[in-house]
């Protein structure tokens, strides 16, 4: 199965950490979060991985030379020229990952023990065009879905704007927030245009008109985003068995 693990970020929220190495590579436990990513995905099946880099591109280069790629085949999508947010990334990764077979895409600051198998397999069983891993958190920006999660629109709460699938009413959908954990179908890459630089939530609210795109709930679940040193911390002190047994 393959994956691709975002790591181009600038980690700007984690500066001067991120001054002098990637955010990919910031420890947590004395693992870097990449190497968790990895091994998180190794656990679950996930064996022809690509990484997108870009800040301190060289870092991630040298230190998967020393692991060895782990064991698996890693390969780089490299955006050293510049950062081509979440659907520029998955787009110039295309060569690898386009083919019969859906992927996981998975951001290298989340720290989760959301079973990757299981998103997975509901993806394939179901086949929308992408199925997105969810959960209630804190945040301005929600996804709406109805009962059924399928994805409906978003909202911002702190603005007030909103996009949602005409004969929908706002009120009856659920609001909650991406975990930055997804499934996609290769038939995405029917649907990117010329654009280089993109993110691929703009892309799905584009699309939700005409294509299934379905929410997994893992409110149950771990989850940690890493972009602040306060949630750095927080995952610091988190057993790290938790997310690796």
């Amino acid at each position: 199965m393959k994956a691709m693990i975002l790591a181009a970020g600038l980690g700007t929220r984690l500066r001067p950490l991120t001054e002098s190495i990637p955010k990919a590579l910031i420890e947590v436990h004395d693992r870097p979060m990449l190497e968790i990513i990895i091994l998180r995905l190794k656990k679950f099946g996930f064996e022809d991985i690509i990484v997108n880099i870009h800040h301190h591109h060289d870092q991630i280069i040298d230190f998967l030379n020393a692991k060895k790629n782990f064991g698996i085949n890693i390969q780089i999508s490299d955006e050293n020229e510049q950062v081509l947010d979440t659907g520029g990334g998955i787009k110039k990764a295309s060569w690898f990952l386009d083919g019969p077979e859906p992927f996981l895409v998975h951001n290298v600051d989340v720290i989760s023990d959301i079973d990757l198998r299981a998103i997975y397999d509901f993806h394939v069983r179901h086949r929308p065009l992408a199925t997105l891993a969810v959960k209630d958190k804190k945040s301005a920006r929600s996804l709406l879905f109805d009962a059924s999660y399928k994805l409906c629109g978003w909202e911002n709460a702190e603005t007030g704007e909103s996009k949602i699938i005409h004969g929908v009413k706002q009120n009856d959908l659920v609001r909650i927030g991406f975990c930055g954990i997804h499934v996609i179908d290769p038939e995405i890459f029917k649907h990117f245009g010329s654009e280089k630089v993109f993110s691929i939530i703009t892309t799905y609210m584009n699309l939700v008109e005409s294509n299934i795109i379905y929410g997994y709930p893992v409110e149950e679940n771990l989850w940690i985003d890493i972009g602040s040193f306060e949630q750095l911390q927080y995952a610091r002190q988190i057993d790290p068995e938790i997310y690796l047994k």
